[in-house]
């Protein structure tokens, strides 16, 4: 490594770049002057222009997730507007879905199984292995 680097500080410095001696000179000059082109052919550089334009800017990666977060916000403000939001009134047009949510979020929590809305009480079977207390 240190062979490059006294090789590379040994070298004499490139000369800075120069148009007009530039060995690769354009096949064509850029940009066109569009009064002596012919309406077909601005139009095919206008269309060539857009679409690479739009390809330079695309961002895939940041429009997939400001799709996702703006599903995300709408989906959490229907929900929150469905089954918790106060209305100011007694009966809402949601009260059976409310009603529907709260037993299931009820069954969740306690300690009974609930089945298709019916609740079953569980019945508690005796421990045999600990001695009955007196």
């Amino acid at each position: 490594m240190l062979r490059t680097l006294v090789r590379l500080a040994a070298e004499a410095p490139k000369p800075a770049f120069n148009v007009h001696a530039n060995p690769y000179k354009a096949q064509k000059i850029w940009p066109p002057d569009f009064a002596k082109l012919s309406q077909k052919h601005q139009f095919r550089l206008e269309r060539r222009y857009r679409r690479r334009a739009k390809l330079k800017w695309a961002r895939p990666r940041w429009t997939k997730m400001v799709k996702l977060a703006q599903l995300g916000s709408v989906i959490f403000v229907l929900g929150y507007g469905i089954l918790f939001m106060d209305w100011g009134r007694e009966e809402t047009p949601f009260k059976g879905i409310r009603d529907w949510y709260k037993g299931i979020a009820d069954s969740v929590w306690s300690s009974s199984t609930t089945q298709l809305g019916r609740s079953e009480p569980q019945t508690r079977q005796p421990d045999l292995r600990s001695p009955p207390s007196s």
